[in-house]
């Protein structure tokens, strides 16, 4: 379990930084390396996620969707300073009540 959580962490700040890194670049005016930093923590998003041990690939993505939408949140609030209302916290928990049954719901 510890694993697959870290895994899903890992996964999610390389996905969200190299993304942010990528806005930087474009829409803050930020020099073309922080694009380039950027594209490579993308590629290793895509890396990090194949380590999980789950055997669908549709499963781990939408649950790492779930995931990433619970660290944006955080990011938002830790990185860009923008503090979450009600609707943000309670969409985050939905989103992690489906993440846990998506991976760890009993199957046939």
């Amino acid at each position: 379990m510890f694993t697959v959580i870290f895994l899903f962490l890992l996964a999610g700040l390389a996905e969200i930084g190299g993304g942010y890194l990528i806005w930087l670049w474009l829409r803050e005016g930020k020099p073309f390396y922080w694009g380039i930093f950027g594209g490579i923590s993308l590629a290793l998003y895509g890396v990090i996620a194949t380590f999980q041990t789950f055997p669908s690939f549709g499963r781990v993505y939408a649950a790492y969707g779930g995931v990433f939408i619970i660290l944006s949140v955080l990011w938002g609030w830790g990185i860009d300073k923008k503090t979450p209302d009600t609707y943000d916290w309670l969409g985050a928990a939905i989103c992690l009540v489906g993440v846990s049954v998506m991976l760890w719901g009993p199957r046939d």
